[in-house]
């Protein structure tokens, strides 16, 4: 049969069974590669839609609210419920369950926006999405309301300097992306490079409390340019921020040509881990306190954020977490 037009297919899933090579050091799936799955299954809707190539560009807020565990049944699901002109606004929902059982709990929501690329690498034009039931133009509402918020946290993250002059927590991670890191066109794909954050964020955060820590939620994750098979890549973790259970985490991925070393900002990101102890509880961690003008001034950064995050609906991190 003919392929679908383009506009005509808004919706993808994925269907899989989570592999114990999937798991981490908790005996779960770990946050990022949780992430992967969600930008595989907006990948293919994405292009579903508009029957062209696309990049990841921005993943908003992701509260990782219980684990999957090997073995389960996972169900990825990726609805378009916004679009712009060269933009889709995709929200997708992680489920998992026994697959003995009856069916699937929600692990984890985000929203996460595609755009279309045609061979020159610029953005085109997508079909304009028209949303029919009350669902629908619910989910359009939240993702039109996100927009001025979206820009506000974009706005506070970018305008942050990150320098030597820090004494917190850091966390560096350098290496060379692999052939095996390969998109279908022909780039990392974004998952892969989420992955790498998350790794990066469990690395600085498990020194600072001395336990093996866990992601609860990830946000901001903005993507600047694509990142080349064969790029060195630096994934840089900084502690700036700790309330009673969680540590705030900024993740920069920086990358660029081997043979002249120079390096630019590819993605950015801003996490929250918690310890937990042998039972899976999470557990009080040791308070960071801001030392130099850089740390303070980013300490205020992470408190911006949580105020910026707060203003969208459903959104706001658990007390615990944030004080």
């Amino acid at each position: 049969m003919p392929d679908a037009p383009a506009g005509t297919s808004n919706t993808a899933t994925l269907r899989f069974l989570a592999a114990p090579t999937d798991a981490g050091f908790s005996g779960t799936v770990d946050a990022g590669t949780v992430l992967e799955w969600i930008d595989k299954a907006a990948y293919a809707c994405a292009v579903g839609w508009s029957k062209s190539y696309c990049v990841t560009a921005y993943v908003g807020n992701i509260h990782f609210a219980d684990p999957v565990r090997v073995g389960d049944l996972v169900e990825v699901e990726a609805v378009i419920v916004y679009t712009g002109r060269s933009s889709m606004h995709i929200q997708t929902t992680v489920t998992s369950g026994d697959p003995k059982g009856s069916g699937g709990t929600m692990r984890s929501r985000c929203l996460v926006i595609f755009v279309a690329v045609g061979a020159d690498g610029k953005s085109i034009p997508v079909p304009a999405w028209q949303p029919v039931t009350d669902w629908e133009k619910e989910q359009e509402q939240l993702a039109v309301a996100r927009l001025d918020i979206r820009a506000d946290i974009e706005k506070a993250m970018a305008g942050q300097e990150y320098t030597d002059a820090g004494t917190a927590q850091r966390t560096v991670l350098r290496f060379l992306a692999a052939p095996t890191d390969v998109n279908w066109g022909g780039k990392v794909h974004g998952g892969i490079v989420m992955k790498w954050m998350d790794e990066a964020a469990y690395v600085c955060a498990s020194r600072w409390c001395g336990r093996h820590v866990v992601a609860v939620f990830s946000g901001g994750i903005r993507f600047y340019r694509p990142l080349l098979i064969g790029d060195v890549v630096e994934v840089e973790a900084r502690l700036i921020y700790t309330g009673n259970k969680g540590m705030h985490v900024s993740v920069h991925v920086r990358s660029g040509d081997p043979r002249t070393g120079e390096m630019n900002l590819t993605t950015h990101a801003l996490t929250v881990m918690v310890a937990r102890d042998e039972t899976g509880t999470s557990v009080p961690i040791p308070r960071w306190e801001p030392v130099s003008d850089e740390d303070k001034r980013l300490y205020r950064h992470a408190r911006e954020i949580i105020d910026i995050r707060s203003r969208i609906p459903g959104n706001q991190l658990p007390t615990h977490l944030r004080q």
